[in-house]
Order: structure tokens, then C-alpha cells, then sequence
């Protein structure tokens, strides 16, 4: 079975040679190897080994940067031809997967937070879109998990989320026409 090194840092040596001789004449017989792993942890500020182990494990998780995202800019390309000079939705995408990347670019207008009315969603998808039918752009986007309704269709909210990486492409290209 292979072992993890783990590399033990201590800021001051003398406090954990005081921690150590303190908890060792505390115990009767000499120490196993668990728990010299422990006294040791200890000494140097962790409250046992796992503790350490455990933010080892972290710090060296947090090292490592993020996997970068990547973007099929094709599919952004062909989304923003549905879209005019002033970023204003022209048409109803004919694919499946255009839909979806116009629908996050007109979620990302849609104030957050807010609880709006029938009316006020159909406000704000309008002045977004050329086509005249806001009523299928809410049911789309309820549909999508983008926004959430009540039974009566009364209380309409933008559902909070990380939009895929091509709708964030998509979204800066829009904001830097408009």
C-alpha cells in the first residue's frame, strides 16, 4: 500500500518541543504511532492528526487552479446572428440548443431578486425581443429552470445560477453591442 508524505511545518520549534515534552509526561507508557501523529499535529496548532491531514488535503486542492471552461463558439456565432445591432432577440432560434443559449441571454436581463407580476416579466422580456411573444419565452424559461412561477402565474422570479460557458460568451458579446 503507498504511503502519502505529508510535509510538516512548524513556525516555532521551541513551542512544539514544549507542547511535546508537556504531552508526553501527561501519558503513563511511551506513545504508539498514532498518537505521536497526534501530539505532534497538536504542537503545531492542529487539533489531531485528521486535522492536519485534512487541511494539508485542502491547501493542496486550493493550489491547483480551476480547470479552465471551454466554449464551443460555434454554437455562440450562430446564437448571435439571431440577435440584432441593439442585442434585441429578432427571431425564435430553429435548434434546440440555440434556444437555450437566447433564453440565458434574456434571463441575464431580468432583474434578480425580484418578484414581479405576469405583466412585468412580459415588460422586461418585450423590450428584449422583436418577435411578440413573450408568453412562450416565460413558459420556455420556467421549463429551463430559469425562472420559477407560482400555480396561479401571480409571483415570477429569476432562479439564481451559473449560466453554461457558452451563454456567458454569448451574454459579453450581447452587452458589448447594447
Amino acid at each position: 500500500m503507498t504511503r502519502t508524505a505529508y510535509a510538516f511545518e512548524v513556525a516555532d520549534i521551541s513551542s512544539l518541543a514544549k507542547a511535546l515534552v508537556r504531552q508526553l509526561g501527561e501519558t503513563p507508557a511511551p506513545p504508539g504511532h498514532l498518537a505521536m501523529l497526534n501530539m505532534l499535529a497538536r504542537g503545531a496548532g492542529w487539533r489531531n492528526f485528521q486535522h492536519f491531514r485534512a487541511s494539508y488535503g485542502a491547501r493542496a486542492a486550493l493550489a491547483e487552479p480551476a480547470p479552465a471552461e471551454t466554449v464551443d463558439f460555434t454554437q455562440v456565432a450562430r446564437a448571435l446572428r439571431q440577435f440584432d445591432a441593439e442585442a434585441r432577440l429578432i427571431r425564435w432560434p430553429s435548434r434546440a440548443s440555440q434556444i437555450s443559449l437566447c433564453l440565458w441571454a434574456l434571463w441575464a436581463h431580468i432583474p434578480a431578486d425580484t418578484s414581479m407580476s405576469e405583466r412585468e416579466v412580459n415588460v422586461h422580456l418585450n423590450a428584449w425581443h422583436l418577435f411578440g411573444d413573450p408568453a412562450q419565452l416565460r413558459r420556455f424559461m420556467v421549463g429551463a429552470g430559469m425562472m420559477s412561477r407560482k400555480p396561479d402565474c401571480t409571483d415570477y422570479r429569476r432562479i439564481e445560477q451559473r449560466p453554461p460557458p457558452e451563454a456567458l460568451a454569448l451574454i459579453r458579446q450581447l452587452s458589448a453591442r447594447g
